[in-house]
């Protein structure tokens, strides 16, 4: 005997399709339709709606025939752990590590993936945050636009490739990460607007009809996304989870979505012994996602560990490339590198040339630690939005990368890498798809170049994102590891991790101690972290910088930067220093 239930409350019937044989099953007064019905436990299934077509379980935790296939049972206790001892990794003092699958290895897979544990150990970084898992149509995607929220995509290696893959970053010191969609589902295969009433009308996103999360019926709606949560961390040992694009979590309850996930996070993570993280991708420049909640009944902060901080990325990509296009311009005002380093927002209620309005709230320097901030020179969203989806290495020389890599390493935040930069890949990261339905893949492309026609772009210069060499030329060349230039810079980044490990000035993420005297015409920084100095020069030829005489160095990027003992520092190029004060 095998038990089915579904969430269908405003379905007449609801019918369990097991190969060619359909089941009705009975509606209870909370709306679900339950069934002990006498199947083999193993065997696919589906429901069928008023007679309608088979669809796909939403909790199911296998989709082996794709999106519009099936569901395939998966039993979550078979796997044989051996993380026993694992204590689990708080998002302070970690250094996270954004990987695509996909794209990572040749072979695109999990269990590939695992060959590269002990390279990341090695480099220095604490957590490996996996781009979206989730199934999605075709046989390649970022995953943004994946439907099936429970189940593990096949081509990754479906849930026990996951299970693998957690395990053994567990022994190798390693926390993961696993990035969530809860703002929208991707437009082929997605059944749940059929089956119940997951989307409102009420409000709505780029992506269409919002997902309902206070309107009729939105308590199990909530549920399902908070079961879903859980799920990755309880029952596949997962230690974060990165929530993409919560401000399009339209929610006007008075207790949002995001603080009951994060205070059901909460409740999991002293139950199972072990720090349990949230990170939201916040476009509001809001603090108070990462505040404090209320005690119970008062109002508060949402709670949640941590935050993207796009600003900080911003103003250290314009003071790298000079680039001040669209949302960059800002970044380009006197004092803006300073500002996010010291304050982490740029827009804190300031006006956003971009928005058309004032943006953002204030940070109190005092009262919230650096490490909520989660920084970053380059990302999956950065690159892959771009033209080409090129890198920071396609126009940027080397001593300005390792100028910016020093300042992101030894800031106040959470530094976040994203796959290849460590050793200034040269391979793009481009935006590709697989849709299989050709009006759907059609409509990609048109809208994918029309991105880029206003400024000037015919369609035929934007890569296509159905063709296969889009995908191909995204993936990691790991050979780029022996070339001279890349190992130098792998070793730069090398370094700086192991200093940030071992200094207790860069362990301490109080923003009120930071300060970071820039000047925006000679383009020459110094950063203060306590008994520390990071010493960067973007300036095209030979620039100075003072620090305290009697000061030593701690790393270098380049040989001829020379520390004279009265303090000066002379650099002959773009490059970077880290002293240590007499």
């Amino acid at each position: 005997m095998t038990d089915y239930a579904l969430w269908a409350p405003h379905k007449q019937s609801v019918d369990v399709v097991v190969g060619d044989t359909r089941h009705p099953l009975t509606k209870g007064p909370d709306g679900w339709w339950r069934g002990d019905v006498d199947t083999d436990p193993q065997a696919p299934y589906a429901f069928s709606l008023d007679n309608g077509d088979p669809r796909p379980d939403p909790r199911g935790l296998r989709l082996v025939d794709g999106v519009h296939g099936p569901t395939t049972p998966f039993d979550l206790t078979a796997f044989d752990w051996t993380d026993g001892d694992w204590a689990g990794r708080p998002l302070r003092g970690s250094v996270v590590y954004e990987v695509h699958v996909g794209t990572f290895t040749p072979e695109g897979t999990l269990d590939a993936a695992i060959g590269k544990l002990d390279y990341l150990a090695d480099l220095g970084v604490t957590t490996v945050e996996l781009m979206p898992l989730n199934s999605f149509p075709g046989d390649h995607n970022w995953g943004y636009d994946g439907v099936g929220l429970y189940a593990v995509d096949e081509t990754y290696g479906g849930p026990a490739g996951l299970q693998r893959f957690v395990d053994a970053a567990h022994g190798k010191g390693l926390a993961v990460c696993l990035d969530v969609v809860y703002n929208h589902l991707g437009p082929d295969g997605n059944y749940l607007g059929e089956i119940a009433p997951y989307f409102t009308e009420l409000h709505h996103t780029p992506w269409g009809a919002a997902v309902n999360l206070d309107g009729p019926d939105s308590d199990e709606v909530r549920r399902f996304i908070i079961d879903n949560a859980l799920l990755w961390l309880r029952d596949f040992h997962l230690d974060a989870l990165r929530l993409d694009a919560v401000h399009a979590l339209i929610d006007e309850r008075a207790v949002p979505i995001l603080e009951e996930l994060a205070a059901a996070v909460d409740q999991l993570s002293e139950q199972v012994g072990r720090p349990l993280v949230l990170i939201a991708e916040d476009d509001r420049n809001d603090v108070t996602t990462t505040s404090p909640r209320g005690s119970e009944g008062t109002a508060g902060g949402l709670g949640i560990a941590g935050q993207w901080t796009d600003d900080i990325h911003h103003a250290l990509h314009v003071a790298l490339t000079g680039e001040t296009d669209g949302y960059y311009a800002d970044f380009a005002e006197p004092g803006a590198l300073a500002k996010v380093f010291t304050n982490a927002f740029f827009h804190d209620g300031t006006f956003s040339t971009f928005r058309g309005r004032g943006h953002g709230r204030p940070v109190d320097r005092t009262s919230i630690g650096g490490h909520r901030f989660v920084a970053s020179l380059q990302t999956h969203d950065q690159i892959g939005n771009r033209r080409t989806g090129d890198r920071l290495s396609a126009t940027v020389p080397q001593g300005r990368l390792a100028a910016g890599a020093a300042l992101l390493l030894t800031s106040a935040f959470t530094p976040m890498l994203f796959m290849g930069e460590e050793w200034a890949a040269t391979t793009p990261w481009q935006f590709f798809t697989d849709h299989l339905d050709p009006a759907l893949a059609e409509a990609i492309r048109r809208g994918r170049a029309a991105e880029f026609a206003s400024h000037g772009w015919g369609p035929d210069e934007v890569p296509d994102p159905q063709h296969r060499g889009t995908l191909e030329a995204s993936r990691l060349n790991w050979a780029e590891l022996d070339q001279p230039e890349h190992a130098r810079m792998h070793d730069w980044y090398r370094r700086l991790l192991a200093l940030r490990r071992a200094e207790p000035s860069l362990q301490d993420d109080d923003l009120s101690a930071v300060e970071l005297d820039w000047d925006d015409d000679a383009r020459v920084g110094v950063l203060t972290r306590g008994a520390l100095r990071t010493v960067v020069s973007l300036a095209d030829g030979a620039a100075t910088a003072q620090v305290p005489a009697g000061a030593t160095v701690v790393e270098q990027w380049d040989d001829s930067t020379v520390v004279d003992p009265s303090g000066t520092v002379t650099f002959t190029g773009p490059g970077a220093v880290v002293v240590r004060l007499p």
